[in-house]
C-alpha cells in the first residue's frame, strides 16, 4: 500500500509503500476512503507531542470500509463503513476506561502520532474504537468529524451548552465553524470572535448573529454587552492569546472551553473568575461514545464541512498551506 510517513521532528512527509497490514486479535483493517488533514498533524511534525512515535503514519480524520477483521472482533464486519479517531486505544480497565471515558485514560494511544494512522491506503485499528457511520453520510465530508467535529459537538457539550445559552466562538476555522453550526442545531445562540471584519460574511452566513473583530476591537467588551456576556466561549483558535482576550466577555458563571491552544502558556486574570464564579477546562477530543453522538447528531441535523480533496501526493503541499496560514475548506485526502 501507498503511505506518507511522519520520519522525524521538521522533516517533510516521505511517501512511501507499505505491507497491507494483517489484523491480530480485537483488531480491524480499514481501507480507507478518506483522511482529513488536521491542524494536529502538523504539531506532529512541529514537535509538540513528545511521546510521539517516528516513524509514524500521521491522520486521525480517518473514514472507510472494513476491509479484514481479527479474532474476537464482534459487531463489525467486512463491507461495513466505518470511521476512526484520534483516540487508538486505551488500557481498558482503569476507572476512566471503565465509566466510558477512554479518552482520559493516563496510557491511551493516539493514532497517528503514537499508531499508524490514515495517510495510507489501509489502517489496522482497534475494533472497540472504530465507529459505525451512519447511513447516508458522505465518507469524504465525513472525515473531519472524526476529530474537528467530535472536538467542537464534545466540547459544547462539556461546557454545558443549552438552547438558552449564549455561546461565542473564537476562530472560524475547521473546528470554528463545526462549532457554530452545532451551537445553532443545539438551539443556542451564536457569536464569532474572528481576527479582522474580513470573516463577518462568511461567519454571518453561518448562522451567527453578532460577529466581533478581535483584532480591531476590544472583544471581551463587546462579548459583555451582548445581553451580559456569553455562557459559554469556545477557543477553536490555535492561539492562548486569543483565549485569555475573552475571558472577560464571560457572563457569570460561564464556562472557556479550550479546543484549540498552543505551546505558550495561558494567564488568565483571577479576579473577574474569582468574582463572576468563572470556569476554564479544555476538552480533547472525546471518547468512542462522544464519536457516536457527534456522528449521529451530524447526521441528524445535516451538519458536514466543506471539504477540498486531494491526494495522497497533494498531503506535504497541504500541511504547508496550513502552517501558512492558508484559508479554505478542509482539505481531504481521498483513495480509490
Amino acid at each position: 500500500m501507498r503511505a506518507a510517513l511522519a520520519t522525524a521532528v521538521g522533516a517533510p512527509l516521505t511517501l512511501t509503500e507499505r505491507d497491507v497490514p494483517e489484523p491480530g486479535p480485537d483488531e480491524v483493517v480499514v481501507k480507507v476512503t478518506a483522511c482529513g488533514v488536521c491542524f494536529t498533524d502538523l504539531n506532529l511534525i512541529r514537535g509538540h507531542f513528545p511521546f510521539a512515535r517516528f516513524p509514524v503514519i500521521p491522520g486521525h480524520e480517518i473514514t472507510g470500509t472494513v476491509a479484514a477483521v481479527g479474532s474476537g472482533v464482534s459487531g463489525l464486519s467486512v463491507g461495513d463503513a466505518v470511521g476512526g479517531q484520534f483516540l487508538y486505544d486505551s488500557c481498558g480497565h482503569c476507572d476512566y476506561c471503565v465509566s466510558g471515558d477512554q479518552i482520559l485514560c493516563p496510557s491511551k494511544r493516539i493514532t497517528g502520532i503514537v499508531k499508524d494512522g490514515g495517510y495510507a491506503e489501509y489502517a489496522l485499528l482497534k475494533a472497540g474504537f472504530v465507529t459505525p457511520l451512519p447511513a447516508g453520510l458522505d465518507p469524504v465530508a465525513a472525515a473531519p468529524l472524526m476529530c474537528a467535529g467530535l472536538t467542537a459537538f464534545n466540547g459544547l457539550r462539556r461546557a454545558g451548552a443549552t438552547p438558552s445559552s449564549r455561546v461565542a466562538v473564537v476562530g472560524a476555522g475547521g473546528v470554528g465553524a463545526l462549532a457554530i453550526r452545532y451551537a445553532l442545531a443545539m438551539g443556542a445562540r451564536v457569536a464569532v470572535v474572528g481576527r479582522s471584519a474580513r470573516g463577518e460574511a462568511s461567519a454571518k452566513e453561518l448562522g451567527a448573529e453578532l460577529y466581533i473583530a478581535g483584532g480591531e476591537t476590544d472583544a471581551a467588551a463587546a462579548l459583555k454587552a451582548w445581553d451580559g456576556g456569553a455562557d459559554v466561549i469556545l477557543n477553536a483558535a490555535p492561539s492562548n492569546a486569543a483565549a485569555a482576550a475573552v475571558l472577560g466577555g464571560l457572563a457569570p458563571d460561564g464556562t472557556l472551553v479550550l479546543c484549540g491552544y498552543d505551546n505558550t502558556p495561558l494567564t488568565l486574570q483571577a479576579q473577574p473568575m474569582v468574582l463572576n464564579r468563572l470556569h476554564v477546562m479544555a476538552s480533547p477530543s472525546g471518547s468512542p461514545h462522544d464519536t457516536r453522538d457527534t456522528l449521529a447528531f451530524s447526521a441528524q441535523h445535516g451538519i458536514l464541512p466543506p471539504v477540498t480533496p486531494i491526494t495522497l501526493d497533494e498531503a506535504p503541499a497541504a500541511l504547508d498551506a496550513m502552517a501558512s496560514g492558508a484559508g479554505g475548506n478542509r482539505r481531504v485526502i481521498t483513495f480509490d
